[in-house]
C-alpha cells in the first residue's frame, strides 16, 4: 500500500457541513482533504435536490435565528463569487391559528435579533395571496427577506471553489475507524489511505454507520418524500413575487411549500418523520399514501392545483437527533476526531454558521454551544427544535 496522503485537516463527507467546514479550515491556511463516498451534494445525502428553504424564525428558539441570520451573507457572498443565483428572496410566510404559539413567539424573537418581519391577519394573508385558501388559520408571520436556496448547486459550487482554492477532493467511501487515543490515518474501501492532524466526520446519515457502538442511538436517518405539482400553462400566480414559501405551523401534518421555481412546478413536503432509512441501499419511490396526502391538501388549500399533475417526485432523507439539534462535539475516545451531523431536517441553511463554529472549536479553543455535545443529546426521542 503507498504511504498515506497527509493533510492538516482531513473532512469526511462533502455534504453542506462538510464542505463548509472545510471553506473555513482552508481560508487559516490550512491543507484540507475533503472526502465523500458519491460525490458532492449526491443523490444520496441529506444535501442534495433542489431547494432548501431559507428561514431564520424557530419560535423561542433563539440559537438557530441567529445562525440562520449568520449564515445568509455568506451564502450571497458565494454567489456573488460564482455568479450563479444561489438564493431567491421569496419571503417566507408562516401561516397559524390561536392555539399555536410558536408563531407569535417567534414573531418576539425575530424582532429582539433584528429580523425583518411582519404579523399578517388572514385577511391580509387572503388579500395579499387569493390562490391560496386557509380557513384553518387566524394569521401569519412573512419573513420578506428570507427565501429559498438552490441546495445541489451550492454545495457543488462550493466545493468547486475550495479546489480551485487549494483543498484535495477525493472520492472514496471511509471505513470505519478503530481504538482509541489519537488517529493516525483513516482508509477507504478503495485502499486509499489519508493521515491529518485532525478529522472532520460531517456525513450525514452515515455517522451511525461509521460509528455505530457510539452514534446508532442518537442519530436517525429517516425517509422524507418530496413532490413537485405542475402548474397551469401560462399561470404566473405561482412564480416567485406571487407566492411567497410557506410553512403551515399549525397543520398537523406540517406541510411546506415552495413556489415554482425554474419551472419545475410547485414543491411540497412534509415536516414529519418518516420511517427509517438506509442512505446506501434504499429504493426511493413515494408512497400512494403521501401522493393522496399531498392531493387532499392542494384541494384544500391551493384550489387551481386540485387536479395538478405530479411532475417529480424525490425520496430524501432527515438525519436526525432525538430532540432536533445538532451534533457537534469531539469523538469520547478518539482525542482528534469530530463528529458533525444531526442536521435534522432544516441543518441545510446553517452551513456556513456551523462551518465557522467548528473551525472556532478546532483553531481557537473557542468555547463549545452545550446543545449540540453528544451529552446533550436524549436517548428518548422529544423533537423541540421546529
Amino acid at each position: 500500500m503507498p504511504s498515506a496522503k497527509n493533510y492538516d485537516f482531513v473532512v469526511i463527507g462533502a455534504g453542506v457541513f462538510g464542505a463548509w467546514i472545510a471553506y473555513f479550515l482552508r481560508q487559516s491556511g490550512a491543507r484540507v482533504c475533503l472526502l465523500d463516498a458519491y460525490g458532492p451534494a449526491n443523490s444520496r445525502a441529506s444535501s442534495s435536490g433542489e431547494t432548501r428553504i431559507m428561514r431564520m424564525g424557530y419560535g423561542q428558539d433563539e440559537l438557530y435565528t441567529r445562525w440562520a441570520a449568520r449564515s445568509l451573507p455568506l451564502w450571497q457572498q458565494l454567489s456573488e463569487q460564482t455568479g450563479v443565483e444561489l438564493f431567491r428572496k421569496t419571503g417566507v410566510l408562516w401561516l397559524s391559528n390561536d392555539a399555536d404559539t410558536h408563531v407569535e413567539t417567534m414573531l418576539s424573537v425575530l424582532q429582539r435579533c433584528g429580523i425583518s418581519a411582519n404579523r399578517l391577519s388572514a385577511g391580509e394573508i387572503a388579500q395579499r395571496y387569493p390562490q391560496l385558501s386557509f380557513a384553518d388559520i387566524t394569521g401569519g408571520v412573512l419573513e420578506p427577506e428570507s427565501g429559498v436556496l438552490m441546495a445541489r448547486r451550492s454545495v457543488q459550487l462550493l466545493v468547486r471553489e475550495l479546489i480551485k482554492d487549494g483543498v484535495e477532493y477525493l472520492t472514496g467511501a471511509v471505513i470505519p475507524p478503530q481504538g482509541q487515543g489519537k488517529l493516525n490515518h483513516i482508509e477507504t474501501i478503495q485502499h486509499v489511505s489519508v493521515s491529518g492532524g485532525a478529522y472532520i466526520f460531517a456525513c450525514g446519515a452515515w455517522l451511525p454507520k461509521l460509528f455505530p457502538a457510539l452514534l446508532a442511538g442518537h442519530i436517525h436517518p429517516t425517509w422524507q418524500e418530496v413532490f413537485f405539482l405542475g402548474v397551469p400553462a401560462g399561470s404566473r400566480e405561482f412564480e416567485i413575487g406571487c407566492m411567497p414559501a410557506w410553512l403551515h405551523h399549525s397543520h398537523t401534518e406540517r406541510p411546506y411549500v415552495l413556489p415554482d421555481i425554474e419551472n419545475r412546478g410547485l414543491k411540497i413536503s412534509f415536516d414529519r418523520h418518516g420511517p427509517q432509512i438506509d442512505p446506501d441501499t434504499a429504493l426511493r419511490v413515494v408512497s400512494r399514501q403521501s401522493i393522496e396526502l399531498v392531493q387532499q391538501y392542494l384541494s384544500e388549500h391551493v384550489p387551481a392545483l386540485r387536479h395538478a399533475p405530479i411532475v417529480e417526485t424525490r425520496v430524501c432523507q432527515y438525519e436526525n437527533t432525538a430532540n432536533g439539534d445538532f451534533l457537534i462535539d469531539l469523538h469520547p475516545e478518539l482525542e482528534n476526531v469530530w463528529l458533525v451531523g444531526g442536521g435534522s431536517g432544516h441543518g441545510f441553511k446553517h452551513g456556513p454558521a456551523v462551518g465557522n463554529y467548528v473551525s472556532g472549536r478546532i483553531l481557537h479553543n473557542a468555547s463549545p454551544e452545550p446543545r449540540v455535545s453528544l451529552a446533550a443529546k436524549p436517548s428518548m426521542t422529544l423533537r423541540t427544535v421546529f
